[in-house]
Protein backbone atom coordinates (compact mmCIF):
# COMPACT_ATOMS: atom_id res chain seq x y z
CA UNK A 1 0.00 0.00 0.00
CA UNK A 2 1.66 3.69 -1.64
CA UNK A 3 2.56 5.77 1.61
CA UNK A 4 -0.41 8.34 2.65
CA UNK A 5 0.15 11.90 3.31
CA UNK A 6 -2.08 13.76 5.14
CA UNK A 7 -2.34 17.51 4.31
CA UNK A 8 -4.90 18.05 7.06
CA UNK A 9 -1.86 17.06 9.93
CA UNK A 10 0.94 18.26 7.85
CA UNK A 11 1.57 22.15 7.48
CA UNK A 12 3.99 22.93 4.58
CA UNK A 13 6.79 25.19 5.11
CA UNK A 14 4.59 28.18 3.35
CA UNK A 15 1.98 27.91 5.53
CA UNK A 16 4.05 27.73 8.90
CA UNK A 17 5.76 30.82 7.10
CA UNK A 18 2.73 32.66 6.37
CA UNK A 19 1.24 32.13 9.61
CA UNK A 20 4.42 33.15 11.53
CA UNK A 21 4.03 36.32 9.68
CA UNK A 22 0.02 37.11 10.78
CA UNK A 23 1.26 36.04 14.03
CA UNK A 24 4.28 38.72 14.16
CA UNK A 25 1.51 41.35 12.38
CA UNK A 26 -0.81 40.61 15.21
CA UNK A 27 1.60 41.00 18.43
CA UNK A 28 2.96 44.19 16.80
CA UNK A 29 -0.32 45.64 16.40
CA UNK A 30 -2.01 44.78 19.67
CA UNK A 31 1.14 46.43 21.39
CA UNK A 32 1.03 49.82 22.93
CA UNK A 33 4.95 49.95 22.72
CA UNK A 34 7.48 48.82 20.13
CA UNK A 35 7.96 45.16 20.20
CA UNK A 36 11.71 43.66 20.11
CA UNK A 37 13.01 41.15 18.56
CA UNK A 38 13.18 39.28 21.33
CA UNK A 39 9.97 39.12 22.59
CA UNK A 40 8.80 38.24 19.23
CA UNK A 41 11.16 35.26 19.38
CA UNK A 42 9.64 34.67 22.56
CA UNK A 43 6.25 34.68 21.70
CA UNK A 44 6.78 32.45 18.88
CA UNK A 45 8.06 29.87 20.77
CA UNK A 46 11.58 29.92 20.31
CA UNK A 47 10.77 28.61 16.62
CA UNK A 48 12.98 31.23 14.66
CA UNK A 49 16.08 32.52 15.04
CA UNK A 50 16.64 35.73 15.08
CA UNK A 51 18.05 36.23 12.09
CA UNK A 52 14.80 34.53 10.75
CA UNK A 53 12.77 36.85 12.60
CA UNK A 54 14.34 39.85 11.33
CA UNK A 55 13.99 38.10 7.93
CA UNK A 56 10.07 37.89 8.77
CA UNK A 57 9.99 41.41 10.03
CA UNK A 58 11.02 42.76 6.36
CA UNK A 59 8.66 40.61 4.82
CA UNK A 60 6.38 42.31 7.14
CA UNK A 61 7.48 45.41 6.00
CA UNK A 62 7.26 45.24 2.61
CA UNK A 63 3.64 43.73 2.34
CA UNK A 64 2.81 47.16 4.15
CA UNK A 65 3.79 48.47 0.73
CA UNK A 66 1.07 50.34 -0.63
CA UNK A 67 -0.87 50.63 2.81
CA UNK A 68 -1.38 53.22 4.78
CA UNK A 69 0.43 52.24 7.67
CA UNK A 70 4.04 51.15 7.59
CA UNK A 71 6.43 48.98 10.15
CA UNK A 72 9.05 50.85 11.36
CA UNK A 73 12.03 49.74 13.99
CA UNK A 74 12.63 51.99 16.96
CA UNK A 75 15.44 51.83 19.57
CA UNK A 76 12.84 49.45 21.75
CA UNK A 77 11.65 47.43 18.87
CA UNK A 78 8.83 47.26 16.05
CA UNK A 79 5.81 49.42 15.41
CA UNK A 80 3.02 50.10 13.34
CA UNK A 81 2.52 53.89 12.79
CA UNK A 82 0.71 55.88 10.65
CA UNK A 83 2.19 57.05 7.21
CA UNK A 84 3.19 61.25 7.23
CA UNK A 85 0.90 61.13 4.15
CA UNK A 86 -1.83 60.68 6.16
CA UNK A 87 -1.08 61.99 9.38
CA UNK A 88 -3.64 65.22 8.58
CA UNK A 89 -6.20 62.98 8.28
CA UNK A 90 -5.81 61.61 11.41
CA UNK A 91 -5.46 65.38 13.18
CA UNK A 92 -8.47 65.67 11.18
CA UNK A 93 -10.58 62.92 12.99
CA UNK A 94 -8.78 63.46 16.72
CA UNK A 95 -7.61 67.03 16.61
CA UNK A 96 -7.45 66.69 20.06
CA UNK A 97 -4.68 63.70 20.19
CA UNK A 98 -1.67 65.17 19.14
CA UNK A 99 0.36 66.65 21.80
CA UNK A 100 1.65 70.68 20.56
CA UNK A 101 5.17 70.98 21.68
CA UNK A 102 5.88 74.61 22.75
CA UNK A 103 8.56 76.36 21.08
CA UNK A 104 11.08 76.47 23.70
CA UNK A 105 10.92 73.01 24.27
CA UNK A 106 11.53 71.84 20.89
CA UNK A 107 14.30 74.23 21.34
CA UNK A 108 15.82 72.64 24.36
CA UNK A 109 15.00 69.21 23.12
CA UNK A 110 17.05 70.08 19.67
CA UNK A 111 19.86 71.28 21.04
CA UNK A 112 20.52 68.52 23.11
CA UNK A 113 19.41 66.05 20.81
CA UNK A 114 21.69 67.28 18.31
CA UNK A 115 24.88 68.39 21.02
CA UNK A 116 24.39 65.90 23.70
CA UNK A 117 26.20 65.74 26.01
CA UNK A 118 25.12 69.22 27.37
CA UNK A 119 24.98 71.27 30.70
CA UNK A 120 22.10 73.33 31.75
CA UNK A 121 24.41 76.24 30.84
CA UNK A 122 25.45 74.92 27.11
CA UNK A 123 21.44 74.60 26.50
CA UNK A 124 21.58 78.62 27.49
CA UNK A 125 24.69 79.68 25.74
CA UNK A 126 23.59 77.82 22.39
CA UNK A 127 19.95 79.28 22.63
CA UNK A 128 21.15 82.63 24.19
CA UNK A 129 18.27 82.69 26.77
CA UNK A 130 17.52 81.42 30.03
CA UNK A 131 16.30 78.21 30.40
CA UNK A 132 12.78 77.70 31.83
CA UNK A 133 12.80 75.24 34.35
CA UNK A 134 9.36 73.69 33.81
CA UNK A 135 10.38 72.92 29.91
CA UNK A 136 13.26 70.87 31.32
CA UNK A 137 11.05 70.07 34.18
CA UNK A 138 8.36 68.19 31.19
CA UNK A 139 11.20 66.75 29.18
CA UNK A 140 12.20 64.19 32.15
CA UNK A 141 8.58 63.59 33.22
CA UNK A 142 8.00 62.11 29.80
CA UNK A 143 11.67 60.31 30.25
CA UNK A 144 12.98 62.01 27.01
CA UNK A 145 16.03 63.41 28.44
CA UNK A 146 18.10 61.98 31.56
CA UNK A 147 21.24 62.86 33.42
CA UNK A 148 24.45 60.97 32.23
CA UNK A 149 27.37 62.26 34.52
CA UNK A 150 28.72 65.42 35.18
CA UNK A 151 31.15 67.30 33.70
CA UNK A 152 34.69 67.84 35.24
CA UNK A 153 34.66 71.02 36.30
CA UNK A 154 33.93 73.46 39.06
CA UNK A 155 30.59 72.95 40.26
CA UNK A 156 30.41 69.81 38.45
CA UNK A 157 27.17 70.18 36.29
CA UNK A 158 25.22 67.34 34.98
CA UNK A 159 25.56 65.98 31.63
CA UNK A 160 22.18 65.75 30.26
CA UNK A 161 21.33 63.45 27.24
CA UNK A 162 18.47 61.75 25.14
CA UNK A 163 16.60 58.78 26.17
CA UNK A 164 15.22 56.05 24.29
CA UNK A 165 12.09 56.96 24.78
CA UNK A 166 12.79 60.36 23.09
CA UNK A 167 13.70 58.17 19.82
CA UNK A 168 10.71 56.03 19.95
CA UNK A 169 8.58 59.28 20.19
CA UNK A 170 9.83 60.25 17.17
CA UNK A 171 10.16 56.95 15.51
CA UNK A 172 13.89 56.82 15.58
CA UNK A 173 16.30 53.87 15.86
CA UNK A 174 18.88 55.50 16.75
CA UNK A 175 20.40 59.19 17.23
CA UNK A 176 22.16 58.75 13.63
CA UNK A 177 19.05 58.55 11.97
CA UNK A 178 18.25 62.33 13.31
CA UNK A 179 17.96 64.29 9.91
CA UNK A 180 21.48 66.27 8.86
CA UNK A 181 20.99 70.13 9.45
CA UNK A 182 22.51 73.14 8.56
CA UNK A 183 21.84 75.77 11.36
CA UNK A 184 19.40 75.68 14.46
CA UNK A 185 16.00 76.48 12.68
CA UNK A 186 16.51 73.83 10.45
CA UNK A 187 16.67 71.71 13.65
CA UNK A 188 13.63 72.71 15.12
CA UNK A 189 12.13 72.57 12.03
CA UNK A 190 12.55 68.85 11.39
CA UNK A 191 11.96 67.88 15.15
CA UNK A 192 8.93 69.71 14.53
CA UNK A 193 7.98 67.21 11.90
CA UNK A 194 8.98 64.49 13.67
CA UNK A 195 6.85 65.24 16.31
CA UNK A 196 4.33 65.43 14.62
CA UNK A 197 4.63 61.53 13.56
CA UNK A 198 4.56 60.65 16.69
Amino acid sequence: MPNQTFPENTASLDDLHHEALMQIEAIIFASDAPVSTARLKQALGGQFSTQQIRQLLQQLSILQHGRSVELIETVQGFKFQVRAKYRHVIHEAWPERPIKLSPSLLEVLAVIAYHQPVTRADIEQIRGVSNNSLVLRTLFEWNWIKESGFRDVPGRPALLVTTPIFLNAFGLASLNDLPVIQDQQDALTQLESFSRCS
